[in-house]
């Protein structure tokens, strides 16, 4: 049976998609991180995954990740945690989190200029300063 991870309703990812390789965790483990690969490495082809739609492939691959390699893939390595399964846990929520986070469109932003008043502020708030530290300096006893 094939297992699905569910990046949104009705946007399912199987996750025969996915590529996991085990190396050597250079976290927490005690003896045991000498001897057993508990860290993960998870790959996810995304400009080749027939699973997710193009608009989302597109707004993944156009997000300056370094995560993600010149040839579309995503690699996420989880290594917080001494067992092997609870990294894999942690790997597959991270990109799961990743992918929703993309399927959320960002608002343009629209260019605005400083008010009058606020322009009129703050050159008051400049002078008011450059006259404070005018007083600061020596005196001039000439007159």
């Amino acid at each position: 049976m094939d297992v699905e991870l569910e990046i949104l309703p009705g946007l399912l990812l199987p996750e025969a998609e996915l590529v996991e390789r085990f190396v050597r965790s250079s976290g927490p483990g005690g003896q045991n991180v000498n001897k057993v690969s508990t860290a993960v490495e998870l790959r996810l082809d995304i400009a080749g995954s027939p699973s997710l739609p193009t608009w989302l492939k597109e707004r993944v691959l156009q997000a300056r990740d370094r995560r993600i390699t010149g040839e579309g893939v995503l690699v996420l390595q989880a290594q917080r945690f001494r067992t092997l399964d609870r990294n894999r846990v942690d790997a597959r929520e991270r990109m799961v989190n990743l992918l929703r986070a993309h399927t959320v469109e960002q608002k343009k932003r629209i260019a605005t200029k400083p008010s009058k008043a606020a322009k009129r502020r703050r050159v008051d708030t400049k002078k008011a300063r450059a006259t404070v530290k005018k007083l600061r300096g020596p005196a001039d006893h000439d007159s």
